[in-house]
């Protein structure tokens, strides 16, 4: 997936979750600065732990955040 998709993906998430960085960066216990990072594109190749703890925070598997069915 490109860096545009998964932060394109995680503003949707964050829209349909109606919940703010700073609540999923605290959900999801990683850094507010790393998240914004993944969502402004500059970060396009996050962890795997870190796209797991982001999941888990929205309660979805991985394949769901990453737009895959």
């Amino acid at each position: 997936m490109s860096s545009v998709n998964l932060c394109k993906r995680i503003k949707e998430l964050r829209s349909k979750y109606k919940i703010t960085q700073d609540r999923l960066a605290k959900k999801a216990d990683i850094p507010f600065s790393t998240l914004a990072k993944i969502e402004a594109g500059y970060t396009p190749n996050p962890s795997m732990e870190t796209l797991i703890k982001i999941a888990d925070a929205f309660g979805i598997g991985l394949d769901e955040l990453l737009g895959r069915k």
